[in-house]
């Protein structure tokens, strides 16, 4: 049984004004109200503050929230790649985190180099590895292009090949950001089916989305990220009527009517 507990985390970063991107986020933080101090008295940005929230095995969480909110950074807390400040985690079970088309992939190996590389980091055996380029290859439709390093493909074939790669392997915990709900209408035409039986078969969703229909038809529990803090903890409908206008929620209710779907409870 695969499960997800978070208690009191927090995350900052502190501040280094000689750089100008450091000094956007300055103000950004400021405006925001979200400028503090660690316990070496730098200015910080306090990234997430205080969360706290249980999954278990069924849990399909969205998080909604507007730009800076936080979600981003409480998956990619969630994947490991930031260390909370302060309180604690405690997942149970493997995670599959799909944050960035590129993530995991070394540009200077080519794409079949990678896949390998992919396979031989799951702990793949030689016949599962084969299986697994086999399947990637056939996905991502690139070619003589699976031969050439990473550096040298455009931004939709690097989508392919990271979705192939990150689609292909079961997960128990799925931690799933936007991007994988972007790309061309053709690439996403034949990516939705893939997509949609990875996330059915995973035992615990955790995905970030400013796509209400995908929140509705996915998830079956919303948190509303705000300043990095859980503003709203509940069913997608509660949260959505809350955290969107009248309208926008009844357009996406009705979308879902009109596609002959059902909203997940």
């Amino acid at each position: 049984m695969s499960s997800i507990n978070m208690s009191n985390v927090a995350v900052s970063f502190p501040l280094y004004h000689s750089e100008s991107r450091s000094l956007k986020k300055a103000v950004f933080a400021a405006a925001s109200g979200r400028l503090g101090k660690d316990e070496k008295k730098r200015v910080v940005v306090e990234a997430l503050r205080h969360v706290s929230f249980s999954l278990q095995t069924g849990d399909r969480l969205g998080l909604v929230g507007s730009n800076g909110a936080g979600k981003t950074t409480l998956l990619r807390t969630l994947a490991g790649i930031y260390e909370p400040v302060d309180g604690r985690i405690s997942i149970n079970g493997k995670v599959t985190a799909l944050l960035d088309p590129g993530q995991g992939m070394n540009p200077e190996l080519t794409g079949r180099e990678n896949i390998r590389l992919r396979g031989l980091f799951d702990r793949l055996s030689p016949r599962q590895i084969s299986q697994l380029e086999e399947d990637v290859a056939e996905f991502a439709e690139l070619d003589q292009f699976l031969d050439l390093p990473v550096r040298t493909y455009s931004s939709g074939m690097v989508v392919r090949l990271g979705f192939g790669l990150a689609t292909s392997i079961k997960p128990q915990i799925l931690l799933m950001d936007e991007w994988l709900m972007a790309g061309d209408a053709n690439f996403m035409d034949k990516a939705k089916q893939r997509l949609e039986t990875m996330v059915k078969g995973a035992e615990i969703l955790v995905l970030s989305s400013h796509s209400p229909n995908i929140i509705l038809q996915w998830c079956n529990r919303v948190i509303w990220m705000d300043k990095g803090t859980v503003k709203m903890d509940s069913t997608p409908q509660e949260v959505l009527s809350s955290y969107l206008s009248p309208e926008q929620y009844a357009e996406a209710n009705d979308m879902l009517a009109l596609r002959g779907l059902t909203v997940t409870m």
